[in-house]
């Protein structure tokens, strides 16, 4: 069904062209319908969106992805080609062809820019870079911004001073009365004998987990 309407579509877009190209001046036998594809000369690649204009006439088409179009002129009329990164190309349709149908393949050759020379000089005198030196500032680049937040000091200082949030206390609280719920009426076990539990509490004493905060920033300007 799309296929049908796309090719609906178009044979009326080429009855518009033609209605537009008689109105315009001319012998209807003149008329000619060009269809063509657009391909680079080195390698015969298609090149998409090349703009196919009429000269002199403010009218044209442009090529698909695959560099297929179509379009409907005089004989004896100029066809422009142009395109981003190509050099423009012209093709005059001859008058000598026969019937109103013609396929044309456009080469377009890449067109190479040459930009002006920029050459780059220091500082115009040495005055000029020791003040420079001396009193430019010089931002940080990303890398340093990304290094100074990444900071292990940093990092534990946070952990230690950054209060917690909503979702996290709501965490805690479920997960603390989870595990109420497991020793629910019963006792519940004491670790004063559990050897893993000590050895635990003595990793976390030479850590100096249960220092104060104070002791822990006092030697650390922020």
């Amino acid at each position: 069904m799309n296929n049908r309407l796309l090719t609906v579509i178009f044979i009326m877009c080429c009855m518009l062209a033609t209605k537009i190209v008689v109105a315009q001046g001319g012998d209807t036998k003149d008329i000619i319908q060009i269809n063509g594809v657009t391909m680079t000369a080195d390698s015969l690649r298609a090149v998409p969106y090349v703009t196919i204009g009429v000269k002199g006439q403010n009218r044209g088409v442009e090529s698909e992805y695959t560099g297929v179009f179509s379009i409907v002129c005089f004989k004896g009329d100029t066809l422009q080609f142009s395109a981003l990164g190509y050099r423009s190309k012209e093709f005059v349709v001859p008058r000598s062809l026969q019937g109103q149908h013609f396929s044309l393949i456009q080469l377009m050759v890449q067109d190479t820019f040459y930009l002006p020379e920029t050459i780059i000089k220091p500082l115009p005198t040495k005055e000029g870079f020791d003040y420079a030196f001396q009193h430019w500032h010089i931002p940080n680049d990303q890398y340093e911004i990304a290094r100074r937040n990444t900071d292990a000091y940093l990092m534990r200082v946070l952990a230690y001073t950054t209060p917690i949030s909503g979702p996290e206390a709501q965490g805690r609280t479920q997960r603390q009365m989870a595990n109420d719920a497991v020793y629910y009426g019963q006792m519940k076990p004491q670790n004063i004998l559990n050897p893993i539990a000590w050895g635990e509490f003595f990793e976390a004493w030479k850590r100096g987990d249960f220092r104060r905060k104070n002791n822990f920033l006092k030697n650390k300007d922020y």
